[in-house]
């Protein structure tokens, strides 16, 4: 596991968020990929202007949450564990990576909140290292799920050239619009123009944002 993160500026994140923003334009969401970054320094992401944080375990989220609950909007886009379904979707916004029926059982077990949200994770590529729907289960899945599910994700295939990662984007795209879905969470640091063109609406950003 990489280093943390730490000795974060303000001043050269809040450059970097803005010179993504300008390219991203102002409809897409621009979700922070905050794994790295040590609890301590989360205030610097806040002060450089970033409001949406996303994070892949739960024990992170609690621990950041802890401090810096009001600073920023979560959501969770790791893998999730269906016996701690509960403990994340109370702190989130946004739970980016529902796609097992074992989760989905423990959805259902849940009292009924009309602000609960998910988004379904496909597996557009078909990769056995990848979690994720086959697009054929998906239209099963979502009449299945007893929370709303307002969107799609997906993780293409590794690529050094952003342009390899186009058709999967698009064919999540052209899933959402199949299905009525209007939210797309699709694109991090190495691909994220390209998700972009192709419809996303929250963009996964790490590495551009610290550098």
């Amino acid at each position: 596991m990489p280093d943390l993160i730490r000795g974060l500026e303000p001043d050269s994140i809040r450059a970097n968020l803005d010179e993504v923003r300008a390219r991203a334009g102002g409809s897409v969401e621009i979700l922070a990929a905050s794994k790295y970054v040590a609890a301590e320094e989360m205030g610097a992401l806040a002060e450089a202007g970033i409001t949406l944080v996303g994070e892949n375990r739960l024990q992170d989220l609690e621990q950041k949450r802890e401090r810096w609950a009001d600073a920023f909007t979560w959501d969770f886009i790791g893998s999730i564990q269906s016996r701690k379904v509960k403990r994340i979707t109370d702190q989130v916004r946004l739970v980016h990576s529902l796609c097992t029926d074992s989760a989905l059982g423990k959805l259902n077990g849940l009292e009924p909140d009309p602000e609960r949200e998910v988004l379904v994770q496909v597996n557009v590529a078909g990769e056995d290292s990848k979690e994720g729907l086959d697009p054929e289960d998906l239209a099963s899945f979502i009449a299945r799920c007893p929370v709303r599910v307002s969107g799609l994700t997906t993780m293409p295939p590794f690529a050094t050239d952003p342009e390899q990662s186009r058709p999967y984007f698009a064919r999540l795209a052209e899933l959402a619009a199949e299905h009525g879905l209007e939210r797309l969470s699709m694109g991090t640091s190495q691909d994220w123009p390209v998700a972009v063109e192709e419809g996303a609406t929250i963009i996964r950003v790490g590495t551009n944002l610290f550098r």
